[in-house]
C-alpha cells in the first residue's frame, strides 16, 4: 500500500504559503523521517495526509485513490500534547473505544494499566495519556501513522518503550511510519530514509 502527497500547496486566507509543490510518499512497512526548520510545514502537512486539513493545491492518494471520506481513517496522527487530542469528559476507556475494539495484548505492551481505563485524561500524567492515543491511533484499520514529536515531552525511558512497541506493531502489521522528531538520533535510530522538507517545499 502506498499513501502519496502530490504536489501540495497550503496556506491560511492571505499568508504566505506554509507549503508549496510538496511531493511525499510512505510505503507500507517502512518508517520515514520528515525533517525541516520549525515553522517550515512539517506539523500541516501531517494534518493534511491524516484529513484533518484539506490542501489549497494537490491531493493525498492511498494507492492511487483518494482517502475515504467517512468511517475510520487509515491515516492516524498522533500529536506531540495528547491532552488536546482527547475529550477530557470521556474516562478513557471511551477514548480508546472510540478508535475500534481494546486490544489487551497492545495495551500491556504500552504498560498501560487496567484501573486507568476509568479515569478521566486530568487524572493522568502526560506519559500515561500519550500512551492511550498511540494505543487508540495503532487501530487493526490503521494502515499509516504519523508520529509529529509523538515523544518529544516524555522522558527517555518512556519514549523508548512507546517506540519499541510501535516498530513491533509496524513491522507484525506491515504500517507505514512517518516519524517528526527534532532529535537526529531518533531519525536514524528508527527511519528507513529521511525527507528534508527543505528540499521539497518550494514555498515562497
Amino acid at each position: 500500500m502506498l499513501l502519496e502527497a502530490k504536489q501540495i500547496g497550503f496556506r491560511y486566507e492571505r499568508d504566505r504559503w506554509v507549503l508549496r509543490g510538496v511531493d511525499i510518499s510512505i510505503q507500507s512497512g517502512e518508517i520515514v523521517g520528515l525533517v525541516g526548520p520549525s515553522g517550515f510545514g512539517k506539523s500541516t502537512l501531517c494534518r493534511i495526509l491524516a484529513g484533518y486539513e484539506k490542501p489549497y493545491e494537490g491531493q493525498v492518494l492511498l494507492d492511487g485513490a483518494p482517502l475515504p471520506a467517512s468511517g475510520f481513517h487509515p491515516v492516524q496522527l498522533v500529536f506531540q500534547h495528547p491532552e488536546k487530542a482527547v475529550n477530557p469528559r470521556w474516562r478513557m476507556s471511551r477514548t480508546l473505544a472510540e478508535g475500534g475494539a481494546l486490544d489487551e495484548s497492545l495495551l500491556g505492551q504500552l504498560g498501560i494499566q487496567q484501573e486507568w481505563l476509568g479515569r478521566f485524561p486530568n487524572e493522568l500524567s502526560g506519559g500515561e495519556l500519550q500512551r492511550f492515543c498511540v494505543a487508540r491511533a495503532l487501530n487493526p484499520q490503521t494502515r499509516f501513522l504519523l508520529a509529529d514529536e509523538m515523544t518529544a515531552m516524555l522522558d527517555t525511558i518512556t519514549q523508548a518503550q512507546i517506540w519499541q512497541v510501535v516498530k513491533e506493531v509496524a513491522r507484525r502489521e506491515n504500517l507505514g511510519v512517518l516519524v517528526i522528531s527534532h532529535e537526529k538520533n531518533l531519525i536514524h535510530r528508527l527511519c528507513t530514509r529521511v525527507v528534508d522538507l527543505t528540499i521539497t517545499n518550494e514555498k515562497t
